[in-house]
């Protein structure tokens, strides 16, 4: 099957600061090494990844909305209708017409992502009304049958209500509303269940389930929490401080880990057989800063299986299975 989205060799540079180790004018920190990946239609790609590994980078890198003065080198090749567009080089208004209407996205914080002093209909309709010439009217009728299809009860009442007066489930799920309205091709979830308490939690993320099966939708669903992924993804990608160590099938990365650093994080998960009278296991050491630079794999340090070899240079990506691909020398052995 041929993919929708194609994300090859992305790199994002982040500008140093004058007391940086580098010192000033040198190329930047690597906040994302040569990331590539890609999703099919109606798949769903779970990028997992320790807070500050570079997922959200990556999302917001495809939707071209990097802050002033980071770089993103590589390619993310989409298939429009039209045939391929390289998302990082065409025109910002061609960018712009495909941003919210072939690819949406749902952001990390609701309460930041809403205007707090524009009733929540009216920005779902704005997302509307940018992309057609339909009347306001039409955008809005739109707008209530979007949150109708989240869910949402009484839609056309609750469309009058600014953020502050919905819950923060009922929040998410007018952002979901927002990214599904013009029924994009590609949906791009930022840990659209962080903060939220468990049976809320089960809720989006069924709904994002169903939403998945009725629109058709390919998805990019990034989370930190494993049991989350476990739960929706098709495939799974593993992030490390800016770089994939591991990229495989639900069922690779959750039944047979190849990375120690996917190891390390599925054995720190407790299950029902851990033993309660045990202290949990979890991986020695602290995620490394961008600003030491190292030439091998970033996890070395923390790794019980490294070798001479691992602190020299970066591992590649190896094929240890049919689809299965992790970034370490040792894994063959």
């Amino acid at each position: 099957m041929s993919s929708l989205l194609e994300v090859r060799h992305l790199s994002i540079a982040v500008p140093e600061r004058s007391g940086d180790p580098a010192g000033p004018g040198g190329a930047g920190l690597v906040a994302v090494h040569d990331v590539s990946f890609a999703i099919a239609p109606r798949e769903v790609l779970g990028l997992v990844g320790e807070s500050g590994s570079g997922k959200s980078l990556t999302s917001l890198a495809i939707m071209r909305l990097l802050a002033p003065g980071l770089k993103a080198s590589g390619e993310i090749v989409f298939q429009n209708g039209s045939g391929p567009l390289d998302l990082l080089n065409i025109p910002n208004e061609e960018m712009r017409g495909l941003r919210g209407r072939n690819v949406g996205m749902i952001f990390q914080e609701p309460m930041t992502a809403l205007n707090p002093v524009m009733r929540v209909g009216d920005q779902i309709a704005e997302a509307v009304s940018v992309h057609s010439g339909i009347s306001k009217k039409e955008a809005w009728d739109r707008a209530v049958r979007a949150m109708e299809d989240v869910a949402i009860p009484d839609a056309g009442r609750r469309a009058r209500d600014y953020p502050h007066q919905l819950s923060g489930g009922m929040r998410q799920r007018v952002m979901i509303a927002m990214a599904i309205v013009n029924r994009p091709q590609l949906l791009i979830a930022d840990e659209p269940t962080t903060a939220l308490d468990v049976t809320i939690q089960a809720q989006i993320l069924a709904l994002l389930s169903e939403l998945r099966e009725k629109f058709g939708l390919a998805m990019l669903f990034i989370s930190h929490d494993l049991a989350v992924v476990s739960q929706v993804a098709d495939e799974v990608a593993v992030m490390y401080v800016g770089s994939l160590v591991e990229m495989g099938s639900k069922k690779d990365i959750f039944q047979a880990p190849a990375h120690p650093y996917t190891r390390g994080l599925l054995n720190a998960v407790p299950t029902l057989k851990t033993d309660r009278n045990q202290p949990l296991r979890t991986i020695e050491g602290s995620v490394p800063s961008l600003q030491v630079r190292v030439p091998g794999c970033r996890f070395e340090p923390r790794c019980d299986l490294r070798v001479m070899q691992c602190a020299r240079e970066m591992p590649p990506l190896v094929e240890v299975s049919a689809g299965h691909w992790a970034r370490c020398p040792v894994v063959n052995q």
